[in-house]
């Protein structure tokens, strides 16, 4: 885009926002709320208060809710059992935490999960 055309596209959107400008300063709704928003400073400025502090004065709730809150501390799982399995067979054994163990994965596809289970010392 050449720069003459971009200057015009400037300029028009810079009019139209102008035109928005003025149609809101002569809105009612406008002018009752800046009104509203500086006697509401002012009365802050006289009691010597924050807006926070209005909005906790107000709703106590409010800074539960907004999340200025500390992080609730998460909650830990319980640790793992150990468990020890005694291949009959063989008189070996394994202790694991888990069931992603290598040589107790070998055993469960040779033996059946449910045979190998029923090795688990008690």
């Amino acid at each position: 885009m050449s720069k003459l055309a971009e200057f015009r596209q400037l300029e028009k959107h810079l009019a139209e926002q102008l035109a928005a400008l003025e149609v809101l300063k002569g809105d009612e709704g406008l002018a009752q709320e800046i009104e509203f928003e500086q006697k509401l400073r002012n009365l802050l400025g006289e009691y010597g208060k924050s807006l926070r502090e209005v909005i906790l004065i107000l709703d106590p709730a409010a800074s539960s809710r907004k999340g200025s809150a500390p992080a609730p501390i998460k909650a830990t799982r319980r640790e793992r059992l150990v468990k020890v399995y005694k291949n009959p067979h063989t008189g070996e054994t394994i202790e694991t935490k888990g069931g992603n163990h290598k040589q107790l994965k070998e055993w469960k596809s040779e033996f059946g999960a449910e045979t190998v289970e029923s090795w688990l010392s008690k």
